[in-house]
């Protein structure tokens, strides 16, 4: 996991660039999703985190996003109310 807030414009982009991020998430709120969510781009710098693979998100106990990722979500949400009951 690496926090925004703790790298620089030029590592972020260059780590972007050779795709060693592919995932952004919310360290507040412990979601995680796509680059290109409507939801992560707005995003507080503070809150952001990035993740290599969404093994690692979900490792750190993050959950997917419910806008683009909607399958993930449901799958995620559905085994969480298994283990509620």
């Amino acid at each position: 996991m690496i926090e925004h807030k703790e790298i620089t414009p030029f590592e972020l982009f260059s780590s972007l660039k050779q795709q060693k991020i592919q995932w952004a998430g919310n360290k507040n709120l412990k979601i995680y999703g796509t680059l290109s969510c409507k939801s992560g781009k707005r995003l507080k710098v503070e809150n952001r985190v990035f993740f290599c693979s969404d093994k690692d998100a979900i490792k750190e106990g993050y959950r997917p996003c419910g806008h683009c990722m909607r399958e993930e979500y449901k799958v995620w949400k559905n085994n969480t109310l298994i283990f509620r009951v």
